[in-house]
């Protein structure tokens, strides 16, 4: 492949989204692709429990997004892989969301990954592996580093 062609391809970089709509105050409606799921905050924080909160969606899309990137780097590295488990938890301190508070995050403090693989790999390459995994899955990246976000406001 070409050097131009790899500039070409680069250049049409596909695009992501979803689009969606507020049922409640907590409650939310989200379509991606041809798929609708709903982000609703728990009883004992004013939601009617009717889905994930936006963070737990969060943190399952850090799990959904490092299993693709595992097997595929994983099919990479020649590693056979059984069976993969993903725990995924982290603090977050819920008096910015309620209040101004001034230097406190609004998320999450920090995330903790716990990746277990049923595989019989060699302990160097599993490191190599998860080294790869953690450099390649978008979403670690858009949690680990700052990403930009443009917020605009239309009104009717």
């Amino acid at each position: 492949m070409s050097q131009k062609q790899k500039q070409s391809d680069r250049d049409s970089v596909p695009t992501f989204g979803v689009t969606a709509t507020a049922e409640t105050a907590t409650k939310t409606t989200v379509e991606a692709r041809e798929f609708e799921f709903v982000i609703d905050e728990p009883e004992e924080l004013g939601g009617e429990n009717d889905g994930p909160n936006p963070v737990e969606y969060l943190a399952g899309s850090l799990a959904g997004c490092l299993n693709v990137v595992c097997h595929l780097v994983a099919d990479e590295y020649g590693i056979e892989i059984d069976d993969l488990e993903f725990e995924i938890e982290g603090a977050l301190d819920p008096s910015k969301l309620l209040e101004d508070a001034a230097g406190v995050r609004a998320g999450y403090q920090g995330l903790r990954v716990e990746i277990t693989a049923t595989t019989d790999a060699d302990e160097a390459t599993l490191q190599k592996w998860l080294a790869a995994v953690e450099d390649r899955c978008p979403v670690t990246d858009n949690v680990a580093n700052e990403t930009p976000v443009a917020i605009e406001l239309t009104t009717r």
